[in-house]
């Protein structure tokens, strides 16, 4: 019996050993689209639906994106956010770890190049994509974000805190139809607080998407989201409605550029490829830095607010996700107190900072200005003391 415990036990420490973090998305915390042309059908949903239920059926749509796999353009998952403000968030079964140096994750759409168009642009639906770390350790998106700035961060055009609703249609009233292709040019209403262009308009409905563009589920009679909103992307090259470009922006959005998948790899560079997201574009509200060892959390959100005649609202879709690196380990975080880097805070750390006060032995010293004040001082002493004591 002893025989056959061990034999288990050694067998389950193998396993352990050459067990790996999944590359793909597997959890959803959320998912809040706004109105859209595919609402109600990426995912399919219908009335009545849970909002676990919900989520499970994100989650099995985004899960079942694989880039390795050869018959990706017939058959993938995918979910849209609808119209300006709609969102999604979600995470691995794992933290990402911040790789410095090299992109970190890949977030994918379904953007393409146009064959005719005078710029680099095509189907480019923009998404910004913010990140955050579980800090209070309860496996709850409840703690701070930071945007992973793109290209397009600094751009004078760029609106902050846009806030926009919109109105749940009575799909009985009488249709606005305007040719072609639009059934309905008054269908869903909207208001926001735009600084540069209207403040009013509509989701409008056409003929190629029937069904409800109001998320079934959605309790209410108003929806409303505040984020950042990007410029308006989408050029009439036409002059006649019939042919919409998106111009692509440089870098940095989700469902921007085309994505790399089987036949590329990550690190091959084509200047109209989204090649991934690092964690080092993050900042925070004000615009600065933020030094993020690793993240928990991913939430995506369509970022741009316009309508492309036939084409319908600019809507960014998420099809999967990819960790680049699953099995990178993370550099450990700073811990308060802890002078000398042995990962704990004990007697050692304030004789360290003694030792450096009276002889100018640096030798234990790995983090000896704890108050940031630019020196070593009785100041660290003390707040070493502090954090001994518990204070």
């Amino acid at each position: 019996m002893k025989k056959l415990l061990l034999l288990s036990l050694v067998l389950a420490l193998s396993c352990m050993a050459i067990a790996q973090n999944s590359p793909f998305i597997r959890k959803v915390y959320d998912f809040r689209p706004a109105p859209g042309q595919f609402v109600n059908v990426s995912p399919k949903a219908f009335a009545g639906i849970t909002k676990d239920s919900l989520l499970n059926l994100v989650a099995e749509e985004l899960s079942s994106y694989n880039p390795y796999d050869d018959e990706i353009e017939i058959d993938y998952g995918m979910v849209s956010l609808g119209a300006f403000g709609g969102y999604v968030i979600f995470g691995f079964d794992h933290p990402v770890v911040n790789v410095k140096g090299e992109y970190d994750f890949q977030i994918f759409g379904n953007a393409v190049q146009a064959n005719e168009t005078t710029s680099a642009g095509g189907s480019s639906e923009p998404g910004i994509v913010l990140v955050s770390r579980d800090v209070n350790g309860n496996a709850v998106p409840d703690d701070p974000w930071y945007e992973l700035a793109g290209s397009e961060y600094n751009n004078p055009r760029v609106q902050k805190h846009f806030t926009i609703t919109y109105y749940k249609p009575d799909e009985n009233k009488p249709k606005v139809p305007e040719p072609p292709f639009i059934t309905d040019a008054e269908y869903i209403r909207w208001t926001c607080n735009s600084v540069d262009s209207l403040q009013e308009g509509y989701v409008r409905k056409n003929s190629f998407h029937n069904q409800s563009y109001w998320p079934l589920w959605e309790e209410g009679e108003t929806m409303t989201f505040e984020a950042t909103k990007l410029p308006c992307n989408a050029v009439d090259e036409s002059g006649n409605g019939s042919y919409w470009v998106q111009h692509f922006f440089s870098w940095g959005y989700v469902d921007n550029r085309p994505d790399w998948h089987y036949g590329y790899k990550p690190t091959a560079y084509n200047e109209n490829m989204n090649m991934g997201f690092k964690i080092d574009w993050a900042v925070d509200e004000d615009g600065n830095h933020v030094d993020l060892k690793q993240i928990d959390f991913i939430k995506v959100y369509n970022a741009v607010l316009q309508d492309c005649g036939w084409l319908g609202e600019t809507s960014t879709e998420v099809r999967g996700g990819l960790d680049l690196h699953p099995d990178a380990v993370a550099e450990p975080d700073e811990v308060p107190g802890d002078v000398n880097g042995d990962g704990s805070v004990t007697s050692a750390d304030v004789t360290a900072l003694y030792n450096y006060l009276l002889d100018g032995d640096s030798s234990a010293i790995i983090n000896g200005d704890q108050n940031a004040d630019g020196s070593i001082t009785s100041g660290d002493v003390t707040m070493v003391y502090n954090i001994l004591l518990g204070n």
